[in-house]
């Protein structure tokens, strides 16, 4: 599920399977929540909220009434899931393949572990891990291959991309050993 518009879809399921909201509130959450979405306007989340309303996967209630402009009051739509909306984020929960350990979409994923089966948590962390160690080796080749040639600037940022992997290394085997040690319970699919 590499596309964007995929992983946005992944991740509003994900939130309204927690609860219903209104478009601002899943907005402020997914900027607050998903690093990869600290951008986010509305005019790439409604979009996304229509094309999951075709899809039949959430549907729209009328909630409370908040303030317009000019002290009008007009209603604010809720989104929810529908019974095919929360079998189709059960679906994405449980992808554990490559697109699940890329930079892009990692972080989705693991937003969701609460509601992500033990096996499919360690797949994932595992082939992230596998992946970033992956890339410390191209890394620390091209660094070798190319010292002499680099500038200070150049150099340092190699050193930082280093660091940063070699930081999430470190981390990703801290979380496989708890997963292992203490799975953390099985999540609830209601």
């Amino acid at each position: 599920m590499p596309r964007r518009a995929d992983l946005l879809s992944f991740a509003v399921l994900g939130l309204l399977h927690e609860n219903p909201m209104h478009g601002y509130e899943l907005r402020k959450r997914l900027n607050a929540a998903l690093g990869a979405f600290r951008a986010l306007s509305y005019g790439t989340l409604y979009p996304c909220l229509r094309s999951l309303l075709e899809k039949g996967w959430i549907v729209e209630a009328p909630a409370t009434t908040g303030a317009g402009s000019a002290g009008s009051r007009r209603a604010r739509i809720v989104y929810e899931l529908t019974a095919e909306g929360k079998e189709r984020f059960q679906t994405l929960v449980r992808e554990s393949g490559p697109a699940a350990w890329e930079d892009d979409t990692f972080d989705v994923h693991f937003a969701f572990f609460a509601r992500t089966e033990a096996e499919v948590r360690l797949r994932i962390l595992e082939g992230r891990r596998s992946r970033l160690e992956e890339r410390l080796a191209n890394i620390r080749a091209t660094a070798a291959k190319n010292r002499e040639r680099l500038d200070a600037y150049t150099a340092e940022l190699q050193r930082h991309g280093l660091d940063s992997a070699e930081r999430e290394v470190r981390w990703l085997t801290e979380l496989i050993t708890a997963e292992r040690s203490h799975p953390g319970p099985e999540p609830d699919h209601s």
